[in-house]
């Protein structure tokens, strides 16, 4: 389980702190780190000093430049984030992230991405709409700002501890098999399918948008499509703007418009 959980920095601006980060996950089981065009070399003397030993991690760290690169193949994707929103999301606490790993990485295609934001500023509005869910930890409200090692520190522990509790947890024999979850790529596929249809029966204008697509994501990212179902949802999409294109060639009773 551990080896399909990923941590993923964005915006990184010292070198410190992705060698702080690499020993976090090292002490905890997690090796999968990922980089989001990151402010500063990653490989310097300060990470591989601040790695403690666990400096093969910034070695394979890979590199990328946007989040869905850096998520496209994770089923459950998991924002960091220390503010609240407009357009209020799933919030979870870390314990309660622990908590649903089994659940989540119990489909052996399954993968989890932890997003963590710039130290300064966090993670964007854009950002924070493609996670799934947001994990909060509830520091000390009069001083809650967490070094970036140390807040992925406390989501790993909750991760370690998780896998440790469902080492001799047996699966019952009448539960159902796990279907395989639609991946983030899938994902932005459908949605960006589902807006195209919408503009073209007239249902939504990209220049009034009116957080309607903001409110369709936050809708389908808390339900947890499975490939399959995110499949049949993309059949009805085609199904639509086939019949959209018909009806507007035709008039009201089927024959061609002059």
């Amino acid at each position: 389980m551990l080896e399909r959980i990923r941590i993923v920095l964005i915006g990184t601006s010292h070198p410190g702190n992705i060698g702080a980060t690499a020993r976090a996950m090292h002490n905890m089981g997690l090796a999968d780190l990922a980089l989001v065009a990151p402010r500063c070399e990653p490989l310097t003397s300060d990470s591989i000093s601040r790695a403690s030993g666990a400096d093969s991690i910034v070695h394979s760290a890979r590199v990328v430049a946007t989040l869905e690169q850096a998520v496209s193949d994770c089923t459950l994707v998991v924002g960091a984030s220390a503010r609240s929103r407009t357009l209020p999301w799933p919030m979870i606490t870390p314990r309660e992230l622990g908590s649903r790993l089994p659940a989540e990485l119990a489909d052996p295609g399954a993968h989890l991405a932890l997003v963590f934001g710039r130290e300064d500023s966090g993670l964007t509005n854009a950002e924070l709409q493609r996670c799934h869910a947001h994990v909060h930890i509830p520091t000390n409200p009069d001083f809650s700002s967490l070094n970036l090692a140390a807040a992925v520190q406390v989501l790993a522990y909750e991760c370690r501890l998780a896998w440790l509790a469902g080492q001799n947890a047996e699966q019952p024999q009448d539960e159902e098999p796990h279907q395989p979850l639609a991946s983030h790529q899938e994902l932005e596929h459908y949605f960006a399918h589902l807006e195209r249809t919408l503009v073209a029966i007239g249902f939504h204008d990209p220049a009034l948008p009116r957080q309607l697509m903001a409110r369709l994501r936050r809708f389908t990212l808390r339900a947890r499509p499975e490939r399959m179902e995110l499949n049949i949802l993309r059949g009805i999409l085609s199904a639509t703007e086939k019949q959209a294109r018909q009806s507007s060639t035709t008039g009201d009773e089927g024959e061609p418009k002059p």
